[in-house]
Parts: C-alpha cells; structure tokens; sequence
C-alpha cells in the first residue's frame, strides 16, 4: 500500500478528515474530532498508528512482527503497523477496525449521523 492509497483509505470513511496538530509532517486522520489513525506518510519504512481492542493488540502483536504496541501512544489500545510488512487486506481491515472502535465510543447520537450505529 502506497502512502497515496492509505491517505484515500482513511479519508474514505463518513466524517473523516486529516488534520495537522502536530507538525506539517505528521497526518492525523479524525472521525468527528476523536483520532483513529495517525502517521508521517513520507517516512520510510510507512508506519500508522492504529487503534485496536486490546485483546486483539496483543494477538496481532505476537503473530506479526510488523505490528508492536503503538509508539508514543496508549500501548494498551494502539499498535504501530508497518505498512509494506502486511497485505494490504490486513492493512485495509486494521484501519476499518481503528475507526469503528473511535465510532463506537462516540455518543449515540453522533453514531447514528454517521450512520455506523
């Protein structure tokens, strides 16, 4: 996955935007003000940080050596995924999963606008 193709990934979901708070470098990728992605998507190797349930973090950690706990970030529920090391299935699948965890814990009625209940 380019880094193109996992901008338009999360840019792709209802209500997100990509935001700058840190430095013009860093991509932030909100859904209605609460972050669900965050990466520099000139680095190399490309890495995002993802959020994820914390039981899963941990399997996923121990199976694949592409993803660790979430650097500079809550470890219990974030990972750091490299990009390239995974299929882009995988890849595609843990960003969809980073956002309906930020969906599901916004208030009810900011769910149902988003019409993700």
């Amino acid at each position: 996955m380019t880094p193109q193709e996992l901008r338009a990934l999360c840019l792709s979901f209802n209500a997100a935007v990509e935001e700058f708070p840190f430095n013009p470098d860093t991509s932030v990728f909100k859904v209605l003000g609460k972050l669900f992605a965050l990466t520099n998507l000139d680095a190399r190797p490309l890495t995002v940080n993802l959020k994820c349930d914390p039981e899963d973090a941990v399997r996923l950690r121990a199976d694949h050596d592409a993803i660790v706990p979430g650097w500079h970030m809550n470890k219990r529920h974030w990972n750091t995924v490299t990009v390239a090391e995974l299929p882009d299935k995988m890849v595609r699948e843990l960003v969809e999963d980073s956002y309906d965890l930020v969906v599901a814990g916004l208030p009810r009625a900011e769910r149902l606008k988003l019409d993700r209940p």
